[in-house]
């Protein structure tokens, strides 16, 4: 980790993160502690995991909760919070057309609590959303602006229920600054990857990575064309408190994630050779995959000028790093993804 990491101001700062337990929620906590704050984290350990935390930190306090129903009964005992990062939601394409349901009302109702909550509080916190690039449907721009139109499919396709769940989002964290000033910054996530991710829900990198080390095939959805850039977690992760921490940048949208692009054909190969396995590449049709009807995105490749312009953001971890920390974190923990 990067020593500027570190709080400069010597002043301990009280922050709560939704979702803490997940993939990029744990990363952003142990930073935040590293840079000298007090953390609190509320999960429901739906999609994240307890051991992604440490099992004991003086300054760590993790609360096993529905956000809603915390909001409703306890955080008014929590005390005030300088920052605020909002990372609890429904994620991944499986879950998603799994449980649409639950998926939307739960990316509506606990980012229109947790706002309400924020907005409230004495001194009003700086508050980062956590959105997708989900958000831009299937828009043919290339690379994706943050003020660019968004194109969506039909509403009898469950995959598009995501990205309108997570506009709303977007709309109310900036319709309450807006309203009350209050400090929001919304980060549209590019297809982060690293350690902790796992492959349950449809993450493609730690799928890959999994079956390669266990020398079986690796499963590429659809004919393998499709254009995505990947992110490593510890840079998103930097980027986020960043952006927090500067004010010019509430108020607005951020495309977070890497504009370097692959074809999930590449990736596959990329994968194999990287860490030298035999495993084969097989197609799979979308239909055997998601069910009927499925659209995917042909490319997805984010115009990262507004972000660099904010905080200088630069990748430090390249593709082939960031695969070889999947692989050795998986093979540490004995991990079946």
């Amino acid at each position: 980790m990067r020593d500027d990491a570190a709080n400069p101001t010597g002043a301990a700062r009280r922050v709560l993160v939704t979702g803490g337990a997940g993939f990029i929620g744990s990363h952003l906590c142990e930073r935040l502690l590293a840079r000298g704050d007090e953390v609190v984290v509320v999960d429901d350990l739906s999609t994240g995991n307890r051991t992604n935390l440490p099992d004991s930190h003086d300054r760590l306090t993790f609360v096993e909760s529905d956000l809603r129903a915390w909001l409703t009964a306890d955080a008014a005992l929590a005390g005030r919070f300088d920052e605020i990062y909002h990372m609890a939601a429904a994620v991944g394409v499986e879950l998603i057309i799994a449980d649409p349901i639950g998926s939307i009302e739960t990316n509506i109702e606990q980012t229109s609590a947790l706002l309400r909550y924020a907005s409230e509080m004495a001194g009003e916190p700086a508050v980062l959303v956590a959105s997708s690039s989900e958000v831009y449907g299937k828009s043919e721009r290339v690379p994706f602006s943050e003020d660019d139109d968004v194109v969506y499919g039909p509403t009898t396709a469950t995959r598009w229920s995501y990205a309108c769940s997570k506009a709303l989002d977007e709309y109310l964290a900036l319709a309450h600054h807006r309203s009350s000033g209050l400090g929001v910054v919304v980060v549209r996530l590019f297809n982060t990857v690293g350690p902790r991710q796992i492959g349950r829900y449809g993450m493609v990198l730690p799928r890959f990575v999994a079956a390669a080390l266990a020398g079986e095939p690796l499963r590429v959805f659809g004919n393998g064309e499709q254009v995505r850039c990947f992110c490593d977690v510890r840079d998103v992760s930097r980027a986020l408190i960043d952006l927090v921490g500067t004010p010019d940048a509430h108020g607005s949208i951020f495309n977070v994630g890497s504009d370097s692009a692959i074809s999930i054909n590449d990736l596959a190969s990329t994968v194999v050779e990287i860490l030298g396995s035999a495993s084969r590449i097989e197609r799979v049709p979308y239909d055997q995959a998601y069910g009927p009807g499925f659209e995917d995105l042909t490319r997805r490749v984010p115009d990262l000028g507004r972000l660099r312009a904010a905080v200088a953001f630069e990748r430090e971890y390249d593709l082939e790093a960031t695969i070889r920390a999947v692989a050795e974190a998986m093979g540490a923990a004995g991990v079946s993804q």
